[in-house]
């Protein structure tokens, strides 16, 4: 046994040296506290100091486990701090806090909570049912009051009064749908019909009956929703031919004083302006329009220039050589069929109208292509108006010029499709079903 004055160099090296960490193997209990385990070695290394050279010095943590373990449990978790000194235990287990039941319990399970019932709709929701379901109920009121009148049904006033109504309907359907005023639309709208038919001016009637066409028209183009196939397009061009015919019985309820070719391109024109002003907004801008839409816009607007121009020209500096032939093809298909489709109605609204609704369930450029709608429901809207004219022959120039305008518009989109959509049967059926573009449901507001 060597003293300590007398041990080498070797050996005091060794013991204040911290015993090396892979030599002790610490349990899963252990792996916390290590640098405690460190100091508490070398303090006791340093009280015994007179031990031999050639003791292992792995043998002291094992000698004193138990109470290693025992200080540890009154200890806090605490790094880099030396352990108190074994002498006085008592004061330092006082101050120790004991540890927290939550670190050592495993996490409690999560209770999921209840799924919630389903709330109630909004109190707007249910205004705004409510608001369309009197828009109907006078829209219907106005409708009876018309078909009665029509029928010679007395009182003589029955016309004015359904013609009012209707077109308030009309345009208060129109602010819904646009996101606008309602209340300030129908209110105006009333007040202009009523003031018409209360003072009974020539020129007040023609107006109302103009404006009765312009809200009615647009309004049949606002009401129609994305069609994903050909057949759905067909639906909304269906719906909105409804609208305008219910337009055309309010505008002949005010019995107006009209020049047809001056009315028509009145209400045309007017038309066409509030419509695109509206698609301005719905489509995001000229900025929206892309190639594409500006390519389509600049062809329907040519179409409709040349078809409008072609017709006046014909009409006005037209000799007998060129228009007795077209007369006489009108003529000759009036006595047979009952009516001739409107061109402008066959070879542009209709086909607009279904190609619109078709590309709205894949692009919002076919808003742009649906304002050219109007160029088949503003002529419906007036087709009463023609003195010459009879409900059964309006309604036929109606369905021939669907019969004609539907087929083109197939085509159209079959164009469309070839150029820009995929190839092959298969391919065209996924385009299809993925075509879901979303947009408000036909009462709410765009």
């Amino acid at each position: 046994m060597s003293t300590s004055g007398q041990r080498p160099s070797k050996g005091r090296r060794i013991a204040e040296r911290p015993a090396p960490r892979w030599r002790v193997r610490p349990t899963p209990v252990q792996q916390r506290p290590v640098q405690a385990f460190v100091y508490e070695h070398e303090d006791v290394a340093r009280e015994h100091d007179g031990r031999e050279d050639h003791e292992p010095e792995h043998r002291e943590p094992e000698r004193r486990e138990p109470e290693r373990r025992e200080q540890e449990r009154r200890e806090p978790e605490t790094t880099g701090r030396a352990v108190p000194d074994p002498a006085n235990p008592p004061a330092a287990a006082a101050e120790t806090p004991a540890p927290r039941a939550a670190e050592t319990s495993a996490t409690p399970p999560v209770s999921t909570p209840a799924p919630r019932p389903a709330s109630k709709p909004p109190a707007r929701s249910r205004l705004g049912a409510l608001a369309w379901l009197g828009c109907f109920l006078v829209a219907a009121g106005g409708l009876a009051a018309l078909v009665a009148a029509a029928m010679g049904l007395p009182p003589r006033q029955l016309d004015d009064a359904g013609a009012v109504a209707v077109v308030t309907a009309l345009a208060w359907a129109l602010a819904t749908r646009t996101g606008g005023r309602a209340v300030v639309a129908g209110g105006l709208a009333l007040v202009l019909g009523a003031a018409a038919v209360l003072i009974d001016h020539e020129v007040l009637r023609t107006g109302a009956a103009v404006m009765t066409c312009v809200v009615g028209g647009v309004l049949a183009v606002m009401l129609t929703v994305p069609a994903r196939t050909y057949l759905r397009a067909v639906r909304e061009v269906l719906v909105a031919t409804l609208v305008a015919g219910l337009t055309a019985m309010a505008a002949i309820g005010f019995s107006p004083t009209v020049v047809v070719t001056r009315f028509d391109y009145a209400s045309l024109g007017l038309a066409l302006l509030l419509v695109f002003s509206v698609v301005f907004r719905l489509g995001a801008g000229f900025h929206g329009l892309g190639r594409r839409g500006v390519v389509t816009v600049s062809v329907g607007a040519v179409l409709l220039v040349v078809t409008l121009a072609y017709a006046e020209l014909l009409r006005r500096y037209g000799g007998s050589g060129v228009v007795g032939p077209v007369n006489g093809l009108v003529d000759w298909a009036t006595e047979t069929i009952g009516a001739f489709p409107r061109p402008i109605v066959a070879l542009l609204g209709i086909p607009a109208l279904v190609w619109g609704c078709h590309m709205r369930a894949r692009r919002r450029q076919g808003w742009w292509v649906c304002a050219f709608g109007v160029a088949a429901t503003v002529p419906m809207a007036a087709a009463l108006l023609d003195p010459a004219g009879s409900f059964i022959g309006a309604a036929l120039r109606a369905l021939y010029s669907l019969v004609v305008g539907l087929p083109l518009g197939y085509l159209v989109i079959r164009a469309d499709l070839a150029l820009t959509g995929p190839r092959g049967a298969r391919a065209r059926r996924a385009e299809e079903a993925a075509a879901h573009r979303p947009e408000p449901s036909r009462f709410a507001a765009l």
